[in-house]
């Protein structure tokens, strides 16, 4: 396939993009340099299989994407009017059949992408520099290919794909394990050792002045607990089992601690690194396209329109922002939200007072003329997820000015249909779907399970059951990677099952 070079952007387009560019700043939104270059749709289609990138690892999914994708615009099923990737810089792909009309809306909506990548919180711990980096990764697996067979690598790169979701996605911003220093011995910060004078750092001793110390931290109490503590770890390292905690990023354990190859450590390394550098795009799926759709929406009708495009600019926005029974469309609601909050916070809409406030008619003629609605919006797409932002700003009025709904499935009719139109089965459904990507949290729990080098999973069970399909071919690629048998403690029926596979047959037994 092709890789991408840079073919200058015909007159007419480059203006256009220095006259958005330009306005979009004046807005205050703030972006790295955005290249834009113009691709027909079977290279859209190509850069789109690729997530966006010139050039991936050799695999077949990425062939099976792209027919899909070819075929449904050949079809009229479905069209790609643009992409852009978060780099620095920013680069960002035209389709050349578009209308220049079309063009112009891509680009504006092309500079509100930009803005929330370089400011949103949750892409600052991203590699700015995946395009290069992506490169790297697909030269290093052609290179295990020519080593040791397309096959084997094929085959161990299906088995990585389908446990890239098993990552902490909250991780980059978290400390989860105690980091070490140069030396099993060193001490962060400075630190004292439990031999150091008064054991200042001792787990679980408060802070206090030396007089009050016997009555704050009785020394039998201490002694107990230190006795607990040596107890714990003595049966911990009897039974050899870590890790000390259940451990969230089982990608990461399993590069630690799985028996792997040197190309197929490598390997999974590759799918770790990328599986992290997306999952803040699957984090922020509606403040993303709801600020990009804003700003798009607001440079175009105050700035970009000219009187003979109003229609075709109409009926392609309404086109995007359609919502249907079948799904919940992220542009629709992002943009709906993000308006909500500016008017709000313009009216001061907001606050004790306005809470505490339980006349209806006050309460719809309320404006205390703040206008205080772009900086807060501004304020929201800097610091917020999708989760906390339907959580935080999700109101009762816009759930029922916008006919939004909760459904489930009907079992007589075999149909799913509107289960509530209440507001907090609304927003309860809607913040399920979103926790952790509407994906199972799955936890290492014993590495050393038996005392047999088995794997030992936990799944934090919240009320959904594990599709059995799904997890029997899991623990199948789990099982393959780790070497030994795996397990996987959830939920089933309502009763705690173990479910296994030790390189032969899927079992099951009670927990």
């Amino acid at each position: 396939m092709p890789v991408s070079i840079h073919r200058p952007l015909p007159p007419e387009i480059y203006e256009i993009q220095l006259q958005m560019e330009e306005i979009a700043r004046s807005y205050g939104l703030d972006f790295f340099e955005t290249i834009f270059e113009m691709l027909d749709y079977e290279e859209l289609s190509m850069f789109a299989a690729y997530g966006g990138f010139p050039i991936r690892y050799p695999h077949w999914r990425f062939g099976a994407e792209y027919d899909e994708l070819l075929k449904s615009y050949s079809y009229g099923l479905s069209k790609i009017y643009e992409m852009v990737i978060n780099t620095d810089p920013c680069y960002a792909y035209l389709l050349s059949a578009n209308a220049l009309t079309d063009q112009k809306l891509v680009i504006a909506h092309v500079y509100g992408h930009c803005d929330f990548f370089k400011n949103n919180a949750w892409f600052s711990k991203t590699n700015r520099k995946m395009l290069d980096q992506m490169a790297n990764h697909a030269a290093r697996v052609t290179r295990y290919i020519d080593r040791v067979g397309y096959e084997p690598v094929e085959r161990f790169i299906d088995a990585c794909l389908s446990l890239e979701n098993l990552i902490d996605p909250h991780s980059p911003f978290i400390q989860r394990t105690e980091k070490r220093g140069r030396g099993d011995d060193a001490r962060p910060n400075g630190a004292l050792s439990q031999e150091d004078g008064d054991r200042q750092n001792e787990p679980g001793k408060f802070s206090s002045k030396d007089y009050m110390d016997p009555y704050i931290n009785p020394p039998e109490i201490l002694a107990r607990e230190r006795e607990n503590r040596l107890a714990a770890q003595q049966a911990r390292e009897a039974a050899r089992s870590f890790p000390d905690t259940p451990q969230r990023d089982v990608l990461l354990f399993l590069l630690e601690h799985a028996p792997l190859k040197d190309w197929q450590h490598d390997i999974l390394a590759i799918i770790r690194d990328e599986a992290y550098y997306f999952a803040p795009q699957g984090q922020t799926k509606i403040m993303n396209e709801g600020w990009a759709s804003y700003w798009h929406s607001t440079i175009m009708t105050r700035h970009g329109l000219t009187d003979a495009e109003v229609i075709h600019y109409a009926d392609h926005h309404s086109g995007t922002m359609a919502m249907s029974p079948q799904r919940l469309n992220p542009y629709k609601i992002g943009i709906e939200l993000f308006r909500d909050i500016e008017e709000r916070w313009n009216r001061g809409q907001f606050g004790e007072e306005w809470e505490n406030c339980e006349n209806d008619e006050v309460k719809r003629k309320w404006d205390r003329q703040l206008g205080l609605g772009r900086q807060k919006i501004f304020e929201v797409r800097r610091v917020h997820n999708d989760l906390t932002f339907i959580d935080a700003f999700l109101t009762e009025d816009f759930c029922r000015k916008h006919r939004l709904f909760s459904f489930a499935y009907n079992d007589s009719t075999g149909n799913y249909e509107v289960a509530s139109r209440e507001f907090q089965a609304i927003k309860k459904q809607l913040l399920a779907s979103l926790t952790n990507h509407g994906r199972p949290f799955i936890y290492v729990k014993d590495g050393n399970y038996g005392n047999r080098g088995e794997l030992y999973l936990w799944h934090d069970y919240q009320g959904i059951e594990l599709k059995q399909d799904y997890a029997d071919a899991t623990l199948m690629n789990l099982q393959m990677i780790w070497g030994r048998p795996v397990h996987l403690e959830t939920v089933i029926d309502d009763k705690p099952t173990v479910l296994s596979y030790d390189g032969h047959s899927p079992q099951r037994r009670s927990a």
